[in-house]
């Protein structure tokens, strides 16, 4: 099991190893993912889809987390606690791999040089399924995350856009995944899709809950208060899964969305697997 967190002053925290290195003395090794989140802030990938990532992960599959941001202009915390509390989370997930791409928070340009931050690590990691943020949403930094995101997957297929590995800095092969998803963030999205987590909520909610400075701030606390800070957002992101769980006859759900709809099916067998055969 592997998983790289970056850290200020281009340092790595490398699992395998189980310490931190510099980018310069790092050997990495690549990792074939099942699946790759992509979100904006360290913490959105817990809240807006930590059930699914804990699903998958408990059924066998490989999964992952890319953090396009540090979260260094968020209200609470400092870079390296956000690091601190991304490496927990994902410990308790049980992640696979982790990255974080360093492009500046609040800003995150739909440019080149960002896509290609993108593009490299798809290129390494070769999932089949993605999942990317909500195409607008409450904070700018999402759905401009999203696009940025959308544009960089698409754009990985292409051959004649050419990336290094990180690594052996060889020229990669393209790479595209095979689907690719929308959580839902702070606002509503249209839906098709609502993924039974209640085995796995508990899980979901120590996940969200490492980020420590983030949520839940006791009484006393001197640190800005937020929209998110209050122990009342928990509840209300329980309330939503409860919804949602409701809609999709089961206990706890997520819902999430289909990027570039229709999608294309060979059989139903997905939809049938609880039905006993004749």
């Amino acid at each position: 099991m592997i998983y790289l967190i970056k850290f200020p002053h281009e340092q790595v925290y490398d699992y395998h190893l189980n310490k931190f290195q510099y980018k310069s003395h790092l050997h990495l090794t690549m990792i074939d993912l099942d699946i790759l989140v992509f979100a904006a802030h360290p913490d959105d990938a817990e809240l807006g889809c930590g059930g699914m990532i804990a699903s998958m992960i408990k059924q066998g599959y490989k999964v992952g987390i890319v953090d396009l941001t540090e979260g260094e202009m968020g209200s609470r915390g400092t870079i390296q606690s956000r690091y601190e509390e991304a490496k927990v989370a994902s410990e308790i997930l049980g992640l696979h791999y982790r990255n974080n791409l360093q492009i500046a928070d609040s800003i995150i340009e739909n440019n080149s040089a960002n896509q290609k931050k993108i593009i490299q690590v798809i290129r390494s990691t070769r999932p089949d399924i993605c999942f990317i943020g909500a195409p607008s949403d409450r904070h700018p930094d999402h759905g401009k995350a999203t696009k940025l995101c959308a544009d960089a997957l698409f754009y990985s297929g292409l051959i004649k856009i050419e990336t290094n590995d990180p690594a052996s800095q060889e020229i990669q092969e393209v790479w595209r995944p095979h689907h690719v998803f929308h959580y839902m963030q702070d606002r509503p999205i249209d839906y098709q899709i609502i993924l039974d987590i209640s085995d796995v909520w508990d899980t979901k909610v120590k996940a969200m809950a490492a980020f420590t400075t983030q949520f839940n701030a006791p009484s006393g606390d001197k640190e800005p208060k937020t929209y998110i800070s209050d122990p009342s957002f928990f509840q209300q992101l329980e309330a939503r899964a409860r919804y949602f769980g409701h809609l999709g006859g089961c206990t706890y759900g997520e819902p999430f969305a289909y990027h570039n709809l229709p999608a294309g099916v060979k059989n139903f067998d997905s939809f049938l697997q609880h039905k006993q055969k004749r």
